[in-house]
């Protein structure tokens, strides 16, 4: 009989001692809905400086970090082919210029045959229509007349043939001005290409070549950005480009300053899938200048992407497999539908009401 009161009493501190599970109303406030995305600092305006001639750097007038001018001479490629051929149509031109000139020898000469063969019409028609006054006075025959018909004529044959002979020469020289011209302009750009310059003004941010190289055209020299308009690119997951929209708030922590945040706006979406990263590319301009600007820095940002001001919340812990809960005083868990879903908070669109009562999941 006492081991049985022993072991009632036991029962009974037991029962005293078990600790109550606590509970979890869920609570209307705010939330924000954001797209995790990393990143790198970049400049919003950036190309590639390329080689435009073939052969060995001889000079290189510049360094990383460098800021440039438009137009500014970097440095010069050897290509002597370049210069003898710009050489070389430059005199062309000089010949194909005199040679469409009022002083080219081929239409000084035709001039003066034509001033010859004028002279000479002037001299038949002359004989022709004196003869044709003698005719009438029967003072010649009818055959000398005709003689001198024949000689005019071929004297206006000679001359028109002579004045088309000159307008054709004069043509194609004309025409070959105007080609050797474009030949010229064409070797002139061609021995131009041989100095690098600078498309637009910047700062130099990468240098891939030295002096000595052997390049090809169209082999990168160097990177040059516009470093006063610097943005975040970011790598967004294909599961959340759907949800990016210009315009959409973004926060963004660079790796190198840990603990301050940057506010930016989505500037732009780009509209192709980049393979080499398996993610789209958005770009974000900052609300405020940034005080770091070194290129190629790696960040964190979120793209807030939906917002709330009044939801019925639940914290993200007490959510299960499938968008189950575990309610007080019911046996099996409840599926809820859920809405915007934080790092600490989900929010409930329907399932359970704020007078229900969660509890913990268990481990």
């Amino acid at each position: 009989m006492k081991n049985n009161f022993i072991i009632v009493f036991a029962l009974f501190v037991l029962g005293c001692n078990k600790t109550p599970e606590k509970t979890v109303k869920p609570v209307y406030k705010p939330i924000n809905e954001m797209v995790f995305a990393s990143g790198i600092l970049e400049p919003n305006e950036k190309y590639n400086l390329t080689a435009q001639a073939e052969g060995y750097l001889l000079q290189i007038n510049f360094n990383e970090g460098d800021i440039v001018s438009l137009h500014q001479v970097l440095g010069r490629v050897e290509n002597k082919a370049n210069v003898a051929n710009a050489l070389s149509s430059k005199e062309q031109l000089k010949i194909a210029q005199l040679n469409a000139s009022d002083n080219a020898p081929a239409l000084k000469q035709l001039k003066s045959n034509i001033t010859f063969a004028t002279q000479k019409l002037q001299q038949d028609l002359q004989q022709l229509k004196r003869y044709k006054t003698l005719l009438e006075s029967n003072s010649v025959s009818k055959v000398e007349v005709e003689n001198f018909q024949i000689a005019a004529d071929n004297s206006e044959a000679n001359l028109k043939a002579l004045q088309e002979q000159f307008e054709n020469v004069k043509l194609q020289a004309q025409q070959q001005k105007i080609i050797q011209e474009a030949a010229n302009n064409i070797n002139v750009t061609n021995q131009d290409y041989n100095q690098i310059k600078t498309l637009v003004a910047g700062k130099v941010l990468k240098r891939f070549k030295q002096t000595g190289d052997y390049v090809r055209r169209g082999d990168v020299i160097a990177t040059i950005g516009n470093t006063n308009s610097i943005v975040a690119k970011l790598n967004v997951d294909e599961n959340s480009i759907d949800k990016i929209k210009l315009g959409q708030k973004t926060f963004i922590q660079l790796n190198v300053q840990k603990g301050k945040s940057y506010e930016g706006i989505v500037s732009e979406i780009l509209p192709m899938f980049e393979e080499s990263s398996q993610s789209f590319i958005c770009k974000v301009s900052f609300t405020k200048p940034i005080t770091f600007k070194i290129t190629g820095t790696q960040l964190e940002a979120n793209i807030e992407v939906g917002h709330k001001n009044k939801a019925l919340l639940i914290p993200r812990n007490l959510l299960d497999f499938g968008n189950k809960v575990k309610v007080k005083g019911k046996e099996n868990l409840v599926e809820i539908k859920t809405g915007i879903v934080s790092t600490e908070w989900v929010e409930v669109l329907s399932g359970i009401t704020a007078d229900d009562e969660l509890l913990p999941l268990k481990p």
